[in-house]
């Protein structure tokens, strides 16, 4: 009888979901913040959709997840924001206005929008 190759022949469906986890924090500026500066809001500087403070800044989860950030209600260049996730005095969002452009102006509003995906799978094996 000739060399053959021997295998399993199994019928299997698999089944993902991703379940994104959507948070907002808001924070008004107090004062202007001049081109070439940073804006460093701490964690306890945002509220809630809901009006409450925030006390901790949520972690990314690796490979599953991004920021946002919104000044003035326009979406921010990748580049311009450093996020650290954590609690008030560790957790906190930094924003560098870029020299020679525009400041951010006192009582400007800054949303942060932080989104992590959770995803899952099921495999059936059919027998």
């Amino acid at each position: 009888m000739a060399l053959q190759m021997m295998k399993l022949v199994i019928e299997a469906t698999v089944n993902t979901t991703v379940d994104p986890a959507n948070t907002r924090f808001f924070h008004v500026t107090t004062t202007e913040t001049a081109a070439g500066a940073t804006l460093t809001i701490d964690a306890a500087d945002f509220f809630q959709d809901d009006g409450t403070a925030v006390t901790t800044l949520p972690t990314l989860e690796t490979d599953n997840s991004y920021y946002n950030v919104y000044v003035n209600g326009v979406l921010q260049m990748d580049g311009v924001s450093t996020y650290t996730p954590g609690a008030t005095g560790v957790g906190s969002l930094d924003i560098d206005v870029p020299a020679g452009g525009d400041p951010i102006l006192a009582n400007s509003p800054v949303v942060l929008e932080v989104v992590n995906y959770t995803p899952s799978s099921t495999t059936t094996v059919a027998t």
